[in-house]
């Protein structure tokens, strides 16, 4: 288990610019499911808190709707394209093998003067981009960095299994960091671990150069996502209280002080759960997987964008993000707005 601190510079702040977000249109209710396999919306929704996912349609990919939130990030910050040094996209559906989504972005939105890359984390994908997206701009190197969370999941999901399948939707949300000289505003701290022992608790085996296009598999489901859902519940909770209290002694703050609490979108009862034992108010923890599901790297800025949409939040506001996901891998951020 390796574990990466960040504790911003105090010469150079890297702030939140602007926000955006994008999901497909095509919405996949739980009595659609019902249709597919043998469950219910009751079923669902007591064991998930999901009620509709947005599911991709023809045409549509993780770059496009990538791009789509990108657009949108860069109007709320009031930014051109040219403007953007670095390009982020954290993803474990990306557009193909190679190039990486975030170069295909990097064209669709005309960000000529930024390089671009993906990582593969999961659904800690967002908070670790920010955490590399936050030590380019706060040392002074890049003044602006776009950084996307984005799946197409819907596209590597197993109807038959309706343990699975009743979570999963597909999105994109972005955000823009800029840096400053002057103000508290900005990334205050970030973390990050992982644990590679872990990773048959959550994978998607094919094809890789373990599984290789060619060879024949021996199990024609290993090309779906497969999780242990007993197993990743029990370490989630556990590994994001951890997170939760380590933020607020790295940033010398109580949770009293945090005016938004957004986790990573996995399951209502999990996020219910850590709410509890961390004593969050409901007031205060963002949750909007009963209209997306889990989209896993972009559940957390699409939940910023809206909740940031919806006025929940205002300037001076101190936000903090956390993920747990494949890997394994978790992490978190906390934002001064």
């Amino acid at each position: 288990m390796v574990n990466n601190p960040t504790v911003q510079t105090p010469k150079r702040r890297a702030i939140l610019a602007g926000t955006g977000s994008f999901v497909p249109e095509k919405i996949l209710t739980n009595e659609d499911l019902t249709k597919i396999v043998d469950t219910s919306d009751e079923w669902i929704t007591a064991r998930t808190g999901i009620k509709t996912r947005h599911v991709v349609s023809e045409g549509e990919t993780t770059a496009t709707l990538s791009a789509e939130a990108a657009r949108r990030a860069l109007k709320d910050a009031g930014m051109r394209p040219e403007e953007l040094n670095m390009i982020i996209i954290g993803t474990i559906t990306p557009e193909m093998v190679f190039p990486s989504t975030a170069c295909f972005v990097q064209d669709m939105i005309g960000a000529k003067n930024a390089w671009a890359f993906d990582l593969s984390a999961a659904c800690s994908g967002f908070v670790y981009g920010l955490s590399i997206a936050q030590q380019f701009v706060s040392s002074g190197l890049y003044k602006n960095a776009l950084v996307i969370g984005a799946e197409t999941l819907t596209r590597i999901t197993n109807y038959r299994d309706r343990g699975s399948c009743i979570l999963f939707g597909d999105g994109a949300g972005a955000v823009i960091l800029k840096s400053a000289s002057e103000g508290p505003q900005g990334v205050m701290y970030s973390t990050s671990f992982s644990d590679g022992s872990g990773w048959t608790a959550l994978n998607c085996p094919a094809y890789g150069s373990r599984n290789p296009v060619g060879k024949s598999l021996a199990d024609p489901s290993m090309v779906y996502m497969s999780i242990d859902g007993r197993a990743v519940y029990q370490t989630a909770v556990r590994r994001i209280v951890e997170l939760v209290n380590e933020c607020l002694k790295k940033c010398d703050l109580d949770v009293e002080d945090i005016a938004m609490f957004i986790p990573h979108q996995m399951n209502a009862r999990i996020i219910e759960s850590v709410g509890k034992r961390l004593k969050f108010t409901n007031d205060r923890i963002f949750i909007n997987i009963d209209k997306y599901g889990n989209t896993s790297a972009a559940s957390i800025p699409i939940a910023l964008d809206e909740c940031r949409r919806l006025g929940k939040l205002k300037s001076g506001d101190i936000v903090l993000l956390v993920a747990f996901g494949g890997g394994l891998t978790w992490g978190a951020n906390v934002i001064q707005l």
